[in-house]
């Protein structure tokens, strides 16, 4: 509860910054009255002393925005959790293993080509669901032998898979039509926040809601893959079952965040390590503290992101890179750097 009491206070700063901060700088006191005075029965009590542009830049640009980091931040973050768990890894990480880009893959033929357009609004989500689906269960599948998972393929069949998928979405860039298009998706795949609206934060953050409740409520069946599969088998758990659904799932979310943020990664690598490190490896307790961690980060990383080459915008997706990339060679050179009964 103290980590917890804590991040949440963290969020609640780090939110406050991250709308405050900007070419054009605005007090904490009117961005609080401004989010205040959206509340029904609330803002009757309110006295607007800001100016009708600084409560657009609030409300209609930078809160959104923000909020949107907080979402892409925390889902990414346990979905690293998760897909750790499944392979008993702490080096798994949905960049790594090559389901951001197959994210990537299904998200820029909508971008670039409109595929899927018949779904509307959902098209871009869908595509980028599917293109991480297949591609996680790809490696998935080249990474088992004899039933269990290397270590070794696992990272090889992630970058393999990484590699080719990449390659299939800078041919689809570069074979489309409009300049300007190839523009906007190779900014895209570098991954930004820039594109946070209102209307984009509703299915991340439905489904956000959605795989923390479950994987939150499964925590006990995430602990006894640590064990090792015939222990878990022992205790009585469908361990293919629970595979497949947690495949889905992280595949499901990944997809999503994707559409709406480009492919950032290391965030589900760096968060639930340093949670492990920080509290154990409780799920129940891994969970909420690498949501809220993540959420925290991605929030900063977009405020350095805005700031450092302010006026331009330098994309999100290489702040984090510079966190993670030196992270991942650090887990690379400890004696051992996987967790549960694997070594």
């Amino acid at each position: 509860m103290l980590w917890l009491s804590g991040l949440l206070g963290l969020l609640l700063i780090s939110i406050t910054a991250g709308v405050m901060l900007g070419p054009v700088a605005i007090s904490p006191e009117a961005v609080w009255g401004i989010i205040v005075s959206k509340v029904p029965f609330v803002n009757a009590w309110i006295t607007a002393e800001w100016t009708p542009a600084h409560e657009h830049i609030v409300w209609d640009i930078r809160l959104p925005r923000v909020l949107l980091g907080a979402v892409v931040g925390a889902g990414l973050s346990i979905v690293g959790v998760a897909i750790q768990a499944l392979v008993r890894n702490s080096l798994a990480d949905p960049f790594i293993l090559g389901v951001s880009s197959g994210a990537s893959v299904g998200a820029t033929l909508v971008i670039l080509f409109g595929a899927f357009s018949v779904f509307g609004q959902y098209a871009l989500s869908l595509a980028a669901f599917l293109g991480a689906l297949v591609s996680i269960v790809l490696v998935f599948m080249l990474a088992q032998v004899n039933k269990r998972i290397s270590t070794a393929r696992l990272l090889l069949a992630g970058i393999a898979i990484s590699m080719i998928l990449s390659a299939v979405t800078s041919f689809i860039v570069i074979s489309a039509p409009r300049e300007e298009g190839i523009r906007n998706a190779l900014y895209w795949l570098m991954g930004s926040l820039a594109g946070g609206t209102w209307g984009n934060l509703s299915i991340p953050l439905a489904s956000l809601v959605i795989v923390f409740l479950f994987l939150w409520f499964q925590s006990r069946s995430l602990n006894l893959l640590l064990m090792g599969e015939e222990t878990a088998a022992t205790l009585g758990m469908n361990i293919d079952q629970f595979r497949k659904i947690l495949l889905v799932i992280t595949a499901l979310l990944t997809g999503v965040l994707v559409a709406v943020s480009g492919a950032i990664g290391f965030v589900g690598l760096m968060i639930p390590h340093i949670v492990r490190l920080l509290i154990g490896s409780d799920h129940k307790r891994v969970l909420p503290v690498s949501a809220l961690l993540g959420a925290v980060f991605l929030i900063w990383a977009d405020i350095g992101a805005r700031l450092i080459a302010a006026p331009e915008e330098m994309p999100i997706g290489i702040l984090t890179a510079l966190c993670g990339g030196p992270f991942f060679i650090w887990l690379l050179r400890r004696s051992t750097y996987s967790f549960g009964s694997e070594s």
